[in-house]
């Protein structure tokens, strides 16, 4: 029992440690594409091939841009922890300097969307006005897979839309413009730049403003609210009912 016990522990420290190692480490210099490729080629072509040609485990990354990479790479979602329906989000495994030189690789492979400019994630610049227009612009593009309150949702074959609450602006952008897991692709054709940012303003406005309702039972709608009213609701007639109908006459 004391051995099996030590080396349990054992094990879970080295791989807290392994894990943390690449967030934390230092670099005295900048990364190149050939620094990414090398990386790349280290984590992710077991699955997407050493050339980014795509295997049967993953798909060809030829094409897919630099925001892709930041996208999977810093939201944690690759490399997959396991094979399953789409990659859940966890803690990045990789610094930021890691992903860009490995976005820059993938990028001169083919032309791809590229990480949007500072510009465009700059909420500041949104006025109420705009606030509306992107709520208007998500409750038509996003709501039907991630609620209109940006709470996520279930989808089809055990996938599902992500909540959408304290989300980096720059991946909520990247996520429109590369469509990642079962999301479709809202190019700059689709949605504009300005339109984008005031999207991402809404979402921030969702974050900082509770729900003027009150308790919103996890912002499921008709599913919590009526699961609400039947236990506690019915359940509440009932017990009265019941204690009603105890009394003595």
């Amino acid at each position: 029992m004391i051995g099996l016990v030590v080396a349990g522990g054992a094990s879970v420290a080295v791989s807290s440690v392994a894990n943390a190692e690449p967030a934390v480490a230092p670099h005295a210099q900048q990364l190149t594409a050939e620094d990414g490729e090398l990386l790349f080629r280290a984590n992710c072509a077991s699955c997407h091939g050493l050339e980014a040609e795509g295997t049967e485990a993953g798909p060809s990354l030829i094409g897919v841009g630099a925001a892709s990479v930041d996208f999977q790479v810093m939201t944690g979602r690759m490399p997959m922890a396991f094979q399953g329906p789409q990659a859940e989000q966890r803690d990045p495994q990789f610094t930021q300097e890691q992903s860009d030189a490995m976005g820059e690789y993938i990028a001169a492979l083919a032309p791809g969307p590229d990480v949007p400019d500072e510009q465009w994630l700059d909420i500041s610049q949104v006025d109420d006005e705009g606030i509306a227009r992107g709520g208007e612009l998500f409750r038509i593009n996003c709501a039907m897979c991630h609620n209109v309150a940006g709470a996520g949702g279930a989808l089809t074959e055990g996938k599902w839309a992500p909540h959408l609450r304290d989300i980096d602006p720059v991946h909520v952008y990247e996520a429109m413009l590369t469509g990642p897991q079962n999301m479709p692709v809202f190019n700059d054709a689709n949605i504009s730049p300005e339109q984008k940012r005031e999207i991402i303003a809404y979402l921030n406005y969702l974050d900082e403003n509770p729900s003027v309702g009150g308790f919103d039972l996890g912002s499921l709608g008709p599913v919590s609210e009526g699961l609400f009213i039947w236990i506690f609701g019915l359940g509440g007639l009932v017990a009265v009912s019941v204690w009603l109908t105890s009394r003595p006459n």
